[in-house]
C-alpha cells in the first residue's frame, strides 16, 4: 500500500482546532500521508492564545526536523503555514530550495481566528522575499490580503484586483479567500476563477485557514489539477463547518473527520 506523503510546516494548536493538528486530521481525512514539521509552539484554546504563549523551533532544530522528513519520505506537496521570525522564514526557505519540494502551498498566517498576532512584521517581509515566490500557491485572506497590498478589500472587484497585485510580486497563483457568500478567487495570470460555497452559519471557523490550504495540498499530492484541488478542498471545508462539532467556549473548531464517520 503507498499513500501520497504530505508534509505541514507550521505551528502547533495546543487545543487541536488550527496549525499542525488541523493540517494532520485533513490530510488523513483527504486519504494522504500527513508529516509535520513545528516552526512554533502555542498555547491556545478556541478563546485565544494564551499569555506567553509562544515557544519558537531553533533554527538549528527546525533545519533537522525538515532534513529528516525530505532525506526519508519526500513529500508529495508542502503546506506551509505559521513561520513568525526572519529565522524560521529563512530556514524554511532555505530547506525548500535545498530539496527542490514540490506543490507548495502557503498559507500567509498572520492573525488567529481569535485575532491574536501570529507573526513579526519583519518575519512578512522575508515571507514577501524568500518564500511566497516558491510557492505554486498563495491563500491569504481578506485581512491578510489587505496587509500585504497595502490596499484595502471591500468588495469582488478590490478582491480581484489585489489577488492580481500579488501575482505579478510573488509569481505564484494567488486564492484570496473570504469573499461575500463564501466565495473564494483564483487569479493565477490566465484569468479569474471564482469559487462559491454554501456559506455555513457558525461561529465554529477555528483553523478554517489552515484547513482549506492543507486539503488543496492533499489533492495537488494526489495529482489533481490546481482548479480541481481547490474546488475539491472547498467542499471538504464546507462539509467540516456543517457538521455542526461544538467545541470550547471561543470560535470552535471545525469537524475534520465528519467524511469518514459516512
Amino acid at each position: 500500500m503507498y499513500l501520497k506523503p504530505v508534509l505541514t510546516i507550521a505551528g502547533s494548536d495546543s487545543s487541536g482546532g488550527a496549525g499542525i493538528q488541523a493540517d494532520i486530521k485533513t490530510m488523513l481525512a483527504n486519504d494522504v500521508y500527513a508529516m509535520a514539521v513545528i516552526t512554533t509552539m502555542t498555547a491556545q484554546n478556541t478563546q485565544g492564545v494564551l499569555p506567553n504563549g509562544f515557544l519558537d523551533s531553533t533554527p538549528d532544530f527546525l533545519a533537522a526536523q525538515l532534513d529528516a522528513v525530505f532525506e526519508d519520505i519526500p513529500p508529495a506537496a508542502v503546506k506551509v503555514g505559521m513561520v513568525s521570525t526572519v529565522d524560521i522564514v529563512d530556514v524554511v526557505a532555505e530547506k525548500l530550495r535545498q530539496y527542490g519540494a514540490k506543490n507548495i502551498v502557503v498559507d500567509p498566517v498572520m492573525v488567529a481566528t481569535s485575532g491574536d498576532k501570529l507573526v513579526y512584521d519583519n518575519a512578512i517581509t522575508e515571507m514577501e522575499a524568500k518564500l511566497f515566490p516558491l510557492a505554486i500557491l498563495l491563500t491569504p485572506n481578506k485581512h491578510e490580503l489587505e496587509v500585504l497590498t497595502g490596499d484595502q478589500v471591500t468588495d469582488n472587484n478590490s478582491m480581484t484586483e489585489a489577488a492580481k497585485k500579488l501575482y505579478e510580486k510573488y509569481g505564484c497563483a494567488i486564492l484570496a479567500t473570504g469573499g461575500a457568500e463564501a466565495t473564494d478567487l483564483l487569479y493565477d495570470g490566465n484569468g479569474v476563477r471564482w469559487f462559491r460555497g454554501k456559506k455555513v452559519d457558525t461561529k465554529n471557523t477555528h483553523g478554517t485557514g489552515c484547513t482549506l490550504s492543507s486539503a488543496i495540498a492533499a489533492n495537488l499530492a494526489k495529482g489533481q489539477a490546481l482548479g480541481d484541488a481547490i474546488s475539491n478542498a472547498k467542499r471538504y471545508v464546507t462539509g467540516a463547518l456543517s457538521a455542526g462539532l461544538s467545541l470550547g467556549k471561543g470560535n470552535g473548531p471545525l469537524d475534520h473527520g465528519y467524511n469518514l464517520r459516512k
